[in-house]
């Protein structure tokens, strides 16, 4: 009797969200907490960019509507596109400051802190594969998802990973150190250069065998002062620990002999603490809240993450601060590092300005009707963030799109064992077969044949929309019998967060006619095929 009564009382929500009425709680911030409140550095931020617009004679994009942010936020932060349960929620909620007060209750969802910890954490300790590193960096992960949840602050974050001591299990900070293990020891090399990439936004790799060929502000004796900050830190039997009695030591290959390197910074040399053991010292000056490098690089990083392309890239090769091009990244870093270097602040200020609620389609001038703007003209609009970028979805996003748009009801830490288990594991099968990106997060991506074809006949896509007792394309076709424009307006929300333009429902519509029972599911499936496959299901816009 109970199961029966679980199923009645689901499928009563099933027909209420494609009804168009909220269902459960609405678990909505009422107001903004006074310390996430990011509307003055939001209106400053829109004053530089409309400054620059004016000076580059653009006019930029119309603002998108609040849904489509909704959808922007939803991939940048949880790696899926809404549910049709939240979209009944979001469209019930008809407060003030709704975008920002929804932005609050994504952050509070531990789906953020899961999917943007995998984001960072790419930068952080690799993708390489092979049983052990990837159950340690699993321990890293969900390490850094609760630093993330928790909202800790960067620099915090940043100490532990490098000072941390102990085993890599029962201490998952130090996966930062023993993921430089080369043949048992540890790469103070390997760990300067991703050091410097991933906290300061530079690459100097280059330097470790010569003077960068080209940015003169790294020599060879800067990557070898940071390395030797590194020399003491091995890895025993009982996890990471410090000899210090050990000093770093490079080759002369010129005469067969070898020179002791002192730990050295190539700048801000008075932000460096006399004491303490070199890896600490070298997180002090890291953090130090002059080195203005270091709230730059975590700002640009967060910035491609929820525009899908950095302010400046690449994200490892940034100019020097106070550059008149990168003003609007300085301004960020200074209110960042005002507001106690917690992320969470600063996604409010990025999803709060205006660059990222404009919408895809550019203005066109003297063509109102138009939205098509020649190559090179778009190139310079999108350069100025004058229109928001279109950008391919990451494989995770697409699938997590796809998983999301078969369920309903909202897919996370509530729901059923089986649907978060066919998450997981079909996540993990399709991101293999679509073709992981590495460590480069935030490179351009391409799409191709082979990842196409998935999305039209892999076995998951096919699973996940064909029709069944508890499928949804069968619960939208039920729900909507005699009422074609709902059931066509239901299956665009679920696949695309949007409802059909005129002419969408005037061909696609024409498949829904007259159906009844069986042949209205498989209607229904084949909608869902096709917006499945439509480019913009695997872009985002």
């Amino acid at each position: 009797m109970i199961p029966l009564l679980l199923v009645v009382v689901g499928l009563l929500a099933l027909v209420q969200s494609i009804a168009g009425r909220p269902t459960g709680d609405i678990a909505t911030p009422r107001r903004l907490a006074d310390r996430f409140t990011a509307v003055d550095t939001a209106r400053r931020l829109d004053e530089w960019f409309q400054a620059r617009w004016t000076r580059e004679q653009i006019t930029p994009a119309v603002p998108a509507d609040e849904t489509t942010v909704l959808r922007r936020l939803s991939l940048a932060l949880h790696g899926t596109v809404p549910s049709l349960e939240e979209l009944r929620q979001f469209e019930a909620d008809a407060g003030d400051r709704r975008l920002e007060r929804w932005t609050q209750r994504l952050l509070d969802d531990s789906r953020y802190a899961t999917y943007f910890s995998e984001r960072l954490g790419r930068a952080l300790v690799g993708s390489e594969e092979g049983p052990f590193l990837a159950f340690r960096r699993d321990r890293f992960h969900a390490w850094l998802s609760e630093q993330l949840d928790t909202n800790q602050p960067w620099d915090r974050i940043v100490t532990r990973l490098v000072t941390a001591q102990g085993l890599p299990t029962g201490e998952p900070a130090t996966n930062f150190i023993t993921i430089a293990q080369v043949d048992g020891e540890i790469d103070e090399e390997v760990l300067a250069g991703r050091t410097i990439r991933a906290f300061l936004g530079q690459r100097i790799d280059c330097a470790q065998c010569h003077d960068h060929f080209f940015d003169p502000r790294w020599k060879q004796t800067h990557f070898e002062g940071l390395a030797a900050f590194y020399a003491p830190a091995r890895f025993s039997p009982l996890g990471v620990d410090d000899n210090l009695k050990v000093q770093f030591e490079v080759a002369d290959h010129e005469n067969g002999t070898s020179r002791v390197v002192e730990p050295q910074v190539p700048f801000g040399r008075e932000w460096l603490p006399a004491q303490g053991t070199p890896r600490r010292r070298l997180a002090k000056w890291l953090t130090d809240t002059r080195n203005l490098r270091f709230d730059r690089a975590i700002v640009n990083r967060v910035w491609g993450q929820l525009f899908g392309r950095p302010f400046f890239s690449p994200v490892d090769d940034l100019p020097d601060p106070g550059e008149p091009a990168t003003r609007a990244l300085d301004l960020l870093a200074e209110d960042f590092r005002a507001h106690r270097r917690e992320l969470k602040w600063l996604i409010h200020a990025i999803a709060a300005s205006r660059p990222f609620r404009l919408d895809s389609r550019p203005h066109v001038p003297n063509d109102p009707q138009s939205t098509e703007l020649p190559a090179e003209e778009l190139r310079r609009y999108e350069d100025a963030w004058a229109v928001f970028p279109l950008i391919r979805l990451r494989p995770e996003q697409v699938i997590g799109a796809m998983l999301q748009a078969a369920s309903i009801k909202t897919i996370d830490r509530h729901s059923h064992l089986f649907t978060r288990g066919r998450r997981f594991f079909g996540e993990q099968d399709f991101v293999q077969d679509y073709g992981d990106l590495g460590d480069e997060e935030l490179s351009k991506q391409t799409g191709t044949i082979p990842q196409a074809l998935l999305r039209m006949n892999g076995q998951l896509a096919r699973e996940l929309i064909k029709p069944g007792a508890f499928g949804t394309t069968t619960a939208i076709a039920r729900a909507t019998q005699g009422n074609d424009g709902l059931c066509l307006k239901t299956c665009f929300e679920v696949c695309l967060g949007r409802q059909p333009s005129a002419e969408e429902h005037a061909v696609m519509g024409q498949w829904l006619v007259d159906t009844r029972g069986r042949r209205r599911e498989v209607a229904v499936e084949d909608i869902f095929w096709t917006l499945f496959n439509s480019p913009e299901f695997s872009w985002n816009h």
